[in-house]
């Protein structure tokens, strides 16, 4: 997999660094202090839309399998989607509201909303052009058509007419506009069709909507006429519905018709403290979401003028948040396509590795004799779930010998083999609790299901603390053994979501180690009970403890650096925009100590500015699989870190989460590992430049010469991959 578009690219996002004005204070652990430039920092909303360039960039790249392409261009879209409906949705409401808070680089929402708006425009429009000149064409010259109406033949039309008379056209329901019907609410995220239709008997023209059912599939599979059966082609519904308009507007002449879709404010928030019922609070809020204010409108870039104003006026949206799209709106629909069997245009199938001290796949071993044995460190995808974390929780609900479970659930899949687990458990008389975090944004209708199932099944349901959401990682598994008792725990950076797990990198801890039971059983305490606990033995643990554990180290680091010992940070992360903490770490490149970052999306951090970060180097990856793990290492310290906090204010101020040391040497130069493959110079990744921009690297070298690093770690887990 190659992650870079060509060598000399280079993704901009900001104006190059200025001279350093009035400085701020920054003060270290020991009390010193030193003066950083105000404008050390980054805009977060441009660097995320910076991150999203880097993903359409895969798209772009010639190099990738075909459907692959196709796949990040889908991908781009549904990110685009849940910026406008999250970040732009908060920025207008400060913005409306009144509020100046302004961000860590000093911007206004307003300032940030303008900057936005040309940004994403100018992305909108480069991803519409590498659909329309690029993916699109190589899709048909490997047999797989994206066609509309005029490109079918005769034959081919009857078909679809008679499908559209059969299948749609008993769905569709146009709604008129005129004083006897308001204009229609147009749901988020739905696609439509804006039509003008003229009575040839009075000449009068009239706009109606017609919504494209979001309940079939986008595309109509079409019969190629006289083609081989592989070949594959695909008719937008759109496309479909508007050559049938005739049907829906009978004795009336159809003079236009456009696409568009609306993005609706999804940014809401529940008064946990007015709520008694904080179930039946958020069931009363995700029916408010689909009423959100909008925030983003997608119009097909020929939309005449005249209905554009209408569109503008009726759905109350501001010009500056419209967005002109050439072809198709929505390319989230190429998923669709990605589903065609074609084997030789997608990635060749990977598949992980059980880790060697859980057994072989076909000799499964006794996760707790194995972890009486050791700690184990597991890498997923490179890993697998199912025969490590899965295999765990299966385990402890059909032992005898297990008396309790207690797990956070923050995100899982439809079809969950650890939530019937945990109810097989809670039926066989096991006290099981699981901690469901309902507020996980986009999955709390699914996690509220969940929620009931486990409830019904006897398992002890709780939501959290109030004002937080829990967003850790953790399992901990309570066995009688003989006249003792002993604490089996997993600690991990990802979600207990076994399809996720096949796409997401993340690493896990298990351990038996007495320390860490006693870690877990206290936190479960304090999400389940009254307990305050603040002070853990081998756990950093958010809201109170991460951010200040996380500095200390690094004061620590560059105490050890002053004391002539060989020390580093590095850092992987999914984004980093604490304040706080890139202040230490500029304090860690003044005293020399070299930081290493590797972050998949935000940074707000500038990298190798002199006299301020010029020992900093950031690195971004992306690839088949979303780099999804967190993990720390203080090298002075010998000190390696794993955990589910990225370096945000909503992670260490707002959620539970929690950061537990790998202290085993063996695992912790498994994670060596990886961060050495990461950072090797040769690996495919972009390189974040002084003045906030993002360049592909390496730059100069023979394609050859040049690595990708999660290749190199599939080769690395399974050598004799089938």
């Amino acid at each position: 997999m190659i992650d870079s578009v060509s060598d000399t690219e280079t993704i901009k996002s900001l104006p190059p660094i200025s001279p350093p004005p009035a400085a701020a204070i920054a003060s270290g652990a020991d009390g010193s202090s030193q003066r950083l430039p105000r404008d050390r920092y980054l805009n977060r909303e441009l660097s995320w839309l910076d991150f999203n360039a880097r993903v359409l960039a895969l798209a772009e790249d010639a190099s990738l399998p075909l459907l692959e392409r196709a796949k990040f261009l889908a991908i781009f879209a549904s990110n685009l989607d849940e910026f406008y409906m999250v970040r732009v949705a908060g920025l207008k409401r400060r913005a409306e509201t009144g509020l100046s808070v302004r961000s860590a680089d000093g911007r206004s929402p307003s300032e940030q909303l303008e900057m936005i708006t040309a940004r994403a425009q100018e992305l909108a429009e480069r991803h519409a052009k590498v659909f329309i000149d690029s993916v699109n064409p190589a899709l048909a010259g490997a047999g797989i058509d994206i066609i509309g109406w005029s490109g079918l033949d005769e034959a081919e039309r009857q078909r679809l007419s008679n499908y559209f008379t059969d299948q749609v056209f008993p769905v569709l329901t146009p709604l008129a506009v005129d004083p006897a019907h308001p204009f229609p609410y147009i749901s988020g995220l739905s696609l439509n069709l804006a039509v003008t239709v003229k009575d040839a008997g009075t000449g009068g023209e009239h706009f109606a909507r017609v919504k494209v059912p979001d309940n079939v599939d986008r595309f109509v599979r079409v019969r190629r006429t006289g083609a081989p059966s592989a070949i594959a082609a695909f008719l937008p519904m759109e496309e479909l519905i508007a050559a049938h308009l005739d049907l829906l507007f009978p004795g009336l002449n159809v003079v236009e018709t456009h696409s568009f879709r609306i993005t609706r404010n999804a940014d809401f928030e529940v008064d946990e403290d007015r709520d008694e019922d904080l179930l039946q609070a958020m069931e009363r809020e995700l029916a408010r979401r689909r009423f959100g204010k909008p925030v983003r409108l997608e119009v097909s870039d020929d939309m005449t003028e005249h209905m554009l104003e209408l569109l503008l006026r009726e759905l109350e949206v501001d010009p500056a948040d419209v967005i002109q799209v050439p072809g198709l709106l929505d390319l989230s629909c190429l998923w669709q396509v990605y589903g065609v069997d074609r084997p030789e245009l997608k990635d060749a199938p990977y598949v992980p590795a059980t880790p060697a001290a859980f057994g072989e796949r076909e000799t499964p071993r006794n996760v707790f004799s194995a972890l009486r044995e050791g700690d184990v460190l597991v890498h997923h995808p490179y890993d697998s779930f199912s025969t490590s974390v899965q295999r765990f929780i299966e385990q402890a609900a059909a032992d005898p010998q297990v008396l309790a479970i207690k797990q956070t659930l923050y995100r899982t899949s439809g079809d969950s083999p650890i939530i019937n687990a945990l109810i097989e458990a809670a039926e066989a008389g096991k006290q099981v609790v699981a901690l469901v975090e309902i507020k996980a944004r986009f999955d709390e209708q699914a996690n509220i299901k969940w929620a009931r199932a486990l409830e019904q099944a006897g398992v002890h349901v709780v939501y959290g603390l109030v004002g937080l959401k829990t967003h850790c990682k953790t399992c901990l598994v309570v066995r009688r053994e003989g006249s003792t008792i002993r604490r089996y725990c997993h600690i991990g950076t990802g979600n207990y979501n076994p399809k996720t797990a096949r796409l997401y990198e993340d690493v896990g801890l298990f351990t038996a180690a007495p320390e860490i039971g006693a870690d877990l059983t206290d936190l479960f305490n304090s999400l389940t009970g009254y307990s305050r606990k603040e002070d853990y033995r081998n756990l950093m643990v958010a809201p109170l403890g991460v951010r200040a554990g996380i500095i200390e180290r690094i004061d620590r680091e560059i105490e050890l650096a002053r004391e002539g010992f060989d020390a580093r940070i590095r850092l992987k992360a999914n984004a980093i925009v604490d304040e706080q903490i890139i202040d230490a770490l500029y304090r860690a490149s003044q005293a020399g100590v070299p930081v290493q970052i590797v972050v998949r999306g935000i940074c707000g951090l500038r990298a190798g500015v002199p006299g301020l970060s010029e020992n900093i180097e950031v690195r971004s990856i992306l690839g088949r699989f979303l780099e999804h793990s967190r993990v720390l290492q203080f090298q002075a310290q010998e000190q390696t870190w794993i955990g589910s906090a990225d370096m945000m204010h909503r992670n260490l101020d707002r959620r539970v989460e929690v950061m537990v040391q790998v202290k085993d040497p063996r695992l912790t130069e498994q994670l060596g590992v990886v961060f050495d493959s990461a950072l090797d110079p040769m690996t495919r990744c972009w390189v974040l430049l002084p003045d906030g921009s993002w360049q592909a690297s390496p730059t100069d070298a023979d394609a050859n010469q040049v690595r990708d690093h999660q290749e190199f770690l599939m080769r690395l887990r399974r050598p004799e991959q089938p």
